[in-house]
C-alpha cells in the first residue's frame, strides 16, 4: 500500500496539562436579527458545528450560559446583545465495547483519522454483527472516540470493500465532517473492475431506492434517491475494464448498483450479477480467478478533503490490496 500525505502523522494536540485540547467554541453575542427567538433556535444558528437536539440537551443539562447564567429552558427567548456561552460535553456510548481489530491508522490528530479497512471487515455493527467491526476497533485504539457518534464514523465502506475511511475523533470534527459530505466536500474515488468494455469515461446519473423484487438489494428506480457517479477508464483488457469511480452522492452500494443498471457488474459481485467468468478466450487459470473472487472487486483508494478545523487540503491515496492487483495482473495477461 502506498499512501500520499502532505502533512506529517500528528498525534492529538494537548494543553500543558496533558488533557486534550478542549471544543468549547468562544461565547458569542445575540444579533438583533435573531432577537426576540428561541434559546434553542438561536443555539442552532450561533453554534452551527452541533445539531439543535444536541443543544436541547445541553440546554437541559445546563450547558448553555445566557449572561454568565445557565439557561433552564430552551423555548426561552433571548434579546439582542446577549452573550451564550456553551460548554460542550459528550456521553460517552458503552453499548459497542472496544476490541482489538487488526486495521491500520494512516493519519490521526486531535479531530480526525484516516484509516484503512481490509476487506471483510464490518463498518459498524448491525443485525448479525454485534462486534468485531472497525467501530469496536475505533474504540479500542481511539479512546476519545466513545464521546464521539458511532465511534466518528461519518460514511460507510461494505464489509467486502476495502480502502479508506475518514473518522471523527471530537465532536466538532463530527458535525463538521457530517456537513462537508451533504456539501459534497470530500473527494472520494474508488477502484473497480468490471465485467464488459465501457467505450469510454462517462456520468452514471440514476436514482438508487430498495429494490421491489429483493429488500436485500438496492437498484435503480424511478422514486429512488438522486445518485450520481462518475467514472474514468484506468485500464483495459479483452472482456473486463479496471475504472476509477468517484462518488458525488453516496447511496448504498451506489457504486455497484450504478455499474449492473449498466449490465457491466463488478468482478465478483454476485449479488448484483457479477460472479463467474465471462468472455472467450481467458486462460484456464484466469477463468479460475474469476470464478474464485471472493469479493466485489471494489476498493476505495482515493480521499480528499479540506480539514475541518484547520482548512488544511488532506489527500490520501491507498494502492489496490494484493487480490485485486493480482486480478487485474491475470486480466492483463488474458
Amino acid at each position: 500500500m502506498t499512501i500520499e500525505d502532505p502533512g506529517s502523522r500528528n498525534v492529538p494536540d494537548r494543553d500543558e496539562d496533558g488533557d486534550a485540547t478542549s471544543d468549547a467554541p468562544e461565547p458569542v453575542q445575540v444579533p438583533e436579527a435573531l432577537a426576540g427567538q428561541r434559546l434553542d433556535t438561536v443555539a442552532a444558528r450561533l453554534f452551527p458545528d452541533w445539531s439543535r437536539s444536541r443543544l436541547q440537551a445541553w440546554i437541559a443539562q445546563g450547558r448553555l450560559r445566557c449572561n454568565g447564567a445557565a439557561a433552564a429552558r430552551a423555548r426561552t427567548p433571548v434579546a439582542a446583545g446577549d452573550w451564550l456561552q456553551l460548554d460542550p460535553v459528550a456521553e460517552p456510548d458503552f453499548r459497542v465495547l472496544p476490541q482489538a481489530i487488526d486495521f491500520e491508522v494512516l493519519y490521526a490528530d486531535a479531530h480526525l483519522a484516516v484509516v484503512f479497512k481490509p476487506a471483510g471487515l464490518t463498518t459498524h455493527p448491525g443485525a448479525g454483527q454485534p462486534d468485531g467491526t472497525l467501530q469496536n476497533g475505533l474504540l479500542h485504539r481511539f479512546a476519545q472516540a466513545a464521546m464521539v457518534p458511532r465511534a466518528g464514523i461519518v460514511h460507510r465502506l461494505d464489509k467486502d470493500t476495502s480502502g479508506l475511511l475518514v473518522v471523527a475523533l471530537s465532536l466538532q470534527a463530527h458535525a463538521r465532517l457530517v456537513a462537508m459530505l451533504a456539501r459534497r466536500e470530500i473527494r472520494r474515488e474508488y477502484d473497480a473492475i468490471i465485467n464488459g468494455t465501457p467505450v469510454s469515461g462517462a456520468s452514471i446519473d440514476a436514482p438508487i431506492g430498495r429494490s421491489p423484487r429483493d429488500r436485500l438489494k438496492m437498484a435503480v428506480v424511478e422514486d429512488g434517491r438522486d445518485a450520481v457517479t462518475h467514472y474514468r477508464i484506468h485500464q483495459r483488457y479483452t472482456h473486463h475494464t479496471h475504472v476509477r469511480a468517484r462518488l458525488q452522492t453516496g447511496r448504498t452500494h451506489q457504486i455497484r448498483v450504478h455499474f449492473a443498471h449498466l449490465r457491466m457488474p463488478l468482478v465478483g459481485d454476485a449479488l448484483y450479477g457479477g460472479g463467474g467468468a465471462r468472455g472467450a478466450g481467458l486462460s484456464e487459470a484466469t477463468r479460475a480467478l474469476l470464478r474464485g473472487f471472493p469479493r466485489q472487486a471494489l476498493h476505495a483508494r482515493e480521499l480528499a478533503f479540506d480539514h475541518p478545523l484547520t482548512g488544511e487540503p488532506v489527500q490520501m491515496t491507498a494502492q489496490m490490496p494484493t487480490d485485486m492487483q493480482d486480478l487485474a495482473a491475470a486480466l492483463a495477461r488474458g
